[in-house]
């Protein structure tokens, strides 16, 4: 049994030995396939039949392993065989450009100048042209910049003798991106958080290259902030961290946001904000229902064109977009990201609590007039606190309009006629206040003179009465 493992043993021998003798060395320039049987440092070694490995630039794998087939061209057969995927810096014969052109293999290249529609480019000694758009993907701002660089070109087009040889970067590019793009998709899912890289700027936002894969950052996902201009934000080639928030169409449409890198200033907006405080802040949109102002950074409040000051109404410059204004707080709903405001000044409690000791039936108050309706005119007399004047308690000449009165912020006296604190309604009366008023002048006239005036007793009546008395 020993003896037969021996001799199998002394074949093999024999064999590879005999192998190696008629064995062959390849040639430089020649296209090597092999299996990639090790990676250390540096260096990959290639197995291809031969009674050694070939050693092949660990960084020319891209993402190759052990195990993996491999194919490179001999730029070195001495004191090993060494292969690349590219031209080795230097001098190459057209031969073995032909078989990298074949082989669809990258070839390195070194922009020599400019010509009439592209570069002239050293491609191992050999003179290459490469057209202006096939330098670079996307628009090429600066074409200068590229000369004297060097880079990794596909060789798209040779001619048999030589003399026509042209070259493409853009093509490996889109080779590259597409290798990328396919790994990026795996990685792109809603909550994903990536890094990218602005490609490009529009009015509405920045496309962000995800690695081969484009994503739009709207304008409204850049900050909690308010956002105008994407360019006061970001530029052209910045990195940024985003957040995948959608993906649809395929995942030809993804939707972006670097809101949530921010704090969330709506988490303590009740604190900062509590109802009946202050505000400060600028108007930065209107609406057909009201105005959204900017308190700070992230956090804008709605003042309903019911909550303007006194006298101003919509479309008012005081009023335009821009404009500082200063209010208090209505309502604060921090789960619905809601603030509700007013440029008037707000109750911070129930102004109908105890209205009727405030103001009892009979009382003369002055009021600010609010708006006019149908029904009359609605005054308010203090922050939170309306009511009412009918039109029949408002003198105006015969045929005028009793709800156009008065104007928007006037101030006016009224008398309380009725409080209903349920309900909360209030019913007042102007012509009773201006009777009551002068009522009390006439008093006060009469006091003056030592003359009694009844009870209830109207200016009228003392004058009548006065008269009937001089009579007798």
């Amino acid at each position: 049994m020993t003896q037969s493992r021996e001799a199998t043993e002394a074949n093999s021998f024999a064999e590879a030995f005999e192998a190696s003798l008629n064995f062959k060395t390849p040639a430089q320039g020649e296209l090597l396939r092999g299996q990639i049987v090790s990676i250390s440092g540096d260096d990959a070694f290639v197995s291809y039949g031969g009674p050694s490995e070939a050693v092949m630039a660990t960084a020319e794998l891209e993402g190759l392993e052990v195990g993996d087939t491999i194919e490179g061209t001999v730029i070195r057969t001495a004191p090993d065989i060494r292969i690349s995927r590219k031209l080795a810096r230097g001098k190459a014969t057209l031969d073995q450009l032909r078989q990298m052109y074949e082989a669809r293999l990258p070839v390195e290249g070194k922009v020599a100048a400019r010509n009439k529609g592209g570069f002239d480019i050293n491609v191992s000694g050999l003179r290459a042209f490469c057209p202006l758009s096939q330098i670079a993907l996307g628009k090429i701002e600066n074409p200068d910049a590229f000369i004297s660089q060097s880079f990794e070109f596909r060789v798209t087009e040779l001619s048999d003798d030589g003399r026509r040889i042209v070259v493409s970067r853009a093509a490996l590019l889109k080779e590259q991106n597409a290798a990328r793009a396919e790994e990026t998709r795996k990685a792109i899912v809603p909550g994903a958080e990536l890094t990218g890289t602005v490609k490009t700027l529009t009015p509405f936002g920045a496309f962000i290259d995800l690695g081969g894969i484009d994503g739009l950052l709207h304008v409204s996902e850049m900050s909690r902030r308010r956002v105008t201009d994407p360019k006061e934000f970001v530029s052209v080639g910045q990195q940024v961290r985003v957040k995948v928030i959608k993906v649809e169409n395929d995942g030809k449409r993804i939707s972006l946001s670097m809101k949530d890198q921010e704090p969330d200033p709506w988490a303590d907006v009740g604190d900062r904000f509590p109802v009946g405080a202050q505000f400060s802040g600028t108007i930065v949109r209107s609406t057909d229902f009201g105005l959204f102002v900017e308190l700070e950074p992230g956090v804008d409040g709605l003042v309903h064109y019911s909550q303007l000051p006194f006298g101003i109404k919509q479309g008012d410059p005081s009023i335009a977009i821009g404009t500082k204004v200063t209010g208090w707080v209505r309502e604060v709903d921090p789960s619905k990201k809601r603030l509700s405001l007013s440029l008037r000044e707000v109750a911070v409690s129930d102004p109908w609590e105890n209205v009727t000791q405030r103001y009892p039936i009979g009382k003369v108050v002055e009021a600010t007039v609010d708006h006019g309706g149908a029904p009359g005119i609605f005054v308010q007399l203090e922050p939170g606190l309306t009511g009412l004047i009918p039109n029949s308690e408002i003198s105006v000449p015969p045929g005028a309009d009793p709800s156009k009165a008065f104007q928007s912020g006037e101030k006016l006296l009224v008398r309380i006629m009725s409080v209903d604190p349920q309900r909360k309604r209030m019913s007042l009366s102007h012509d009773a206040a201006k009777a009551a008023l002068e009522r009390d002048e006439f008093t006060k006239f009469a006091e003056e003179r030592g003359e009694a005036v009844a009870e209830g007793e109207s200016a009228m009546a003392l004058a009548f009465r006065r008269a009937m008395e001089k009579k007798k």
